[in-house]
């Protein structure tokens, strides 16, 4: 594993990708980048049978140009970094700080990729690659550029915590159809790497996603309730919702049904040892009530996440 720091200096956690792979990528772009290269050129040459050699030859080098070096650099600049040989073999390449690719990167590594893999065969790529601590080519060297793998176990993503449960039900009348799926992203990240964070970091990262988020919803985050129990309460809504929509009514529970018991444990945000978020207290310093116990009596025992399997 490697890592990339972003522009808020976080940390994050990549597999590159190594020669093999990469080798199998450029083989596969560059089989379906000549199988073109060679159709274009038959029926050229039947198109161009009455002009002269001048003329020819200006148009095999355009036709050189464009199939073997412009569409490479137009198809990882439209794919953000996949070309077919690397969606085949679940790489990508990224920045430096793991942001996608623009039209410049792809340039200086489509130019350089001419010298170093078309006119050497790929032996400079091969030689850059292996001598590399992550993997890259001169082209990457040069454009700020890394190819990572995609394709990761699942054993390595980390869970949702679960909001605490005083805040079970709160935001069940936000309208979150105008939250961008890249700022789900960006708080389903954050949630599930906060522990790993400098607590100083993840308290900015936080407060920036739920103004973003409180932004987008026209609604401000209530007063007292933490920037990160609020994103995961947030975020639990949504999800809440799109179970209701693909299982029917019926398949979710509220925490607030499931209890205090909920919370217990590493992944809690109650009052307790190890939780995330501490649950804030009533005017003049007292805690907030709890659950009678006879209501957690009578709940079933289940996640505290609130999901239910379907009937």
């Amino acid at each position: 594993m490697s890592e990339l720091v972003t522009g808020e200096a976080v940390a994050l956690e990549v597999s590159p990708a190594r020669l093999p792979s990469r080798a199998m990528a450029v083989l596969l772009d560059l089989v379906v980048a000549v199988a073109v290269y060679v159709a274009v050129t038959i029926a050229l040459v039947a198109a161009t049978a009455s002009l002269d050699d001048a003329a020819r030859i200006a148009v095999s080098i355009a036709t050189f140009l464009l199939v073997l070096v412009g569409a490479p650099i137009a198809v990882e600049t439209l794919s953000h970094g996949r070309s077919l040989g690397k969606l085949a073999c679940g790489l990508r390449v990224v920045r430096d700080d793991g942001g996608p690719i623009r039209f410049r990167h792809a340039l200086v590594r489509g130019a350089i990729g001419v010298i170093e893999i078309l006119l050497t065969f790929g032996v400079v790529a091969c030689v850059a690659s292996l001598v590399s601590a992550r993997g890259r080519r001169l082209g990457d060297v040069f454009a700020g550029t890394l190819v990572v793998r995609e394709r990761v176990p699942v054993a390595r993503s980390g869970l949702v915590p679960p909001p605490p449960p005083w805040l079970a039900g709160r935001f069940s009348g936000l309208d979150l159809s105008g939250v961008p799926d890249g700022l789900w992203l960006a708080v389903r990240q954050y949630l599930t790497r906060m522990r790993q964070l400098d607590p100083r970091v993840g308290q900015a990262m936080a407060e920036r996603l739920a103004v973003d988020l409180a932004a987008r919803t026209g609604a401000p985050v209530p007063e007292g309730v933490p920037a990160g129990a609020y994103l995961a309460a947030v975020l639990q809504e949504r999800q809440a919702r799109e179970a209701r929509r693909a299982f029917g009514p019926g398949s979710v529970t509220h925490p607030s049904k499931v209890g205090p018991s909920a919370s217990a444990g590493p992944g809690g945000y109650g009052n307790r040892p190890g939780s995330a978020f501490v649950e804030p207290a009533a005017p003049g310093g007292a805690p907030m009530p709890a659950v009678p116990a006879s209501e957690e009596d009578a709940a079933p025992a289940r996640p505290g996440t609130g999901f239910v399997p379907p009937a």
